[in-house]
């Protein structure tokens, strides 16, 4: 469903606050959805207590430096300038490990012209969390993230490309190139009436929002249902009828993966894997009335753990743990024959 007005994204958050209710244990990545969508409701001032209340209200949040950057930038955005200055300067001093956080920053201080500022804060974030750029070592999405966001300030900044601007182009994917995506005189062709640098723009406008598009789209992950064998083990001696769905531990893991790649060559985007234990799953039966030997009920399970913020991102770095729990990197397990 599109949420196309405020009253949509008001009623969208009302019901994401009625879910953490009935799972409070996942209260902070559903009060985080609930502040976005009130923030594009134009409430911002309710937003800031949904902030407020994963700070101060235990239990303590997995991200407070996720949550104060977001509550800095929703201060800005209704006025409190100096309120949120302070808690961006607060937060560069403490110098936050998480790649999104440092993106919100940023992004803030350029949304209101303090484009050197975003660029410092780019850059301290890429020194912190990036690996060396002439370095062969993989570059996560979120860091890549603000390696490109750190080239496009450096644009507007008419600032000469160094190591890590040309790291970004390196990892860009897009049909137009990132110095193309980010000039700053683009805004001029908005105004041409030149047919063919209209047609540009949009071509590059396309290109630059797409990614957009998708998130906002799909607020979680595509999510499939991965059951660890002890897990797997109990479920289907509790409900033998899921058997047909897990012959095997091992075919569940291969199916698993087979399964990812199918939806990665489709072209589906922003993959995810959620980890399933049968308490839960009973108790998610429960609530919808259902049996839990019932089949059509695990991509429902997968879903709402997935909505609950509960995905981890699929695929993961080949230098990264796999995602079956064995331990080995994920190039050399499951991972092995990716191209």
């Amino acid at each position: 469903m599109r949420l196309d007005t405020p009253a949509d994204h008001t009623n969208e958050a009302e019901r994401l606050l009625r879910t953490a209710e009935q799972y409070p244990e996942d209260r902070e990545p559903l009060f985080l959805r609930a502040a976005a969508h009130l923030e594009l409701a134009g409430d911002r001032a309710r937003a800031t207590t949904l902030y407020d209340t994963l700070l101060s209200v235990p239990p303590a949040p997995e991200n407070p430096a996720l949550i104060r950057a977001l509550k800095a930038a929703n201060l800005w955005e209704y006025g409190h300038e100096a309120e949120a200055k302070a808690i961006i300067e607060g937060l560069r001093v403490l110098a936050p490990t998480d790649a999104a956080a440092w993106e919100i920053i940023a992004e803030t201080l350029e949304a209101h012209d303090e484009l050197a500022d975003s660029e410092a804060a780019f850059t301290t974030a890429a020194e912190a969390l990036a690996p060396h750029p002439l370095s062969d070592d993989e570059v996560s999405y979120p860091t890549q993230s603000l390696l490109t966001g750190r080239h496009r300030v450096r644009r507007m900044l008419a600032l000469p490309h160094d190591d890590w601007d040309m790291l970004a182009d390196r990892l860009h994917r897009g049909d137009v190139p990132l110095d193309d995506l980010h000039d700053p005189k683009r805004t001029w062709a908005l105004g041409s009436s030149d047919p063919a640098e209209l047609q540009e723009e949009i071509t590059r406008l396309r290109s630059e929002l797409g990614t957009y598009r998708t998130a906002l789209s799909r607020p979680f992950p595509v999510a499939v249902l991965h059951w660890p064998e002890a897990e797997l083990t109990e479920l289907v001696a509790s409900y033998p009828e899921l058997e047909r769905e897990y012959p095997t531990y091992q075919a569940h893991l291969t199916d698993l993966e087979a399964s990812l790649r199918e939806l990665a060559a489709a072209g589906t985007p922003n993959l995810g894997i959620v980890r399933g234990t049968v308490p839960s799953y009973e108790a998610f039966a429960a609530s919808e009335s259902t049996p839990p030997a019932n089949p059509a009920l695990l991509p429902q399970y997968a879903t709402t753990l997935a909505a609950r913020g509960h995905a981890t991102p699929w695929p993961p770095a080949r230098t990264s743990p796999c995602w079956c729990g064995s331990g080995a990197a994920y190039g050399e397990c499951h991972g092995e024959a990716r191209t």
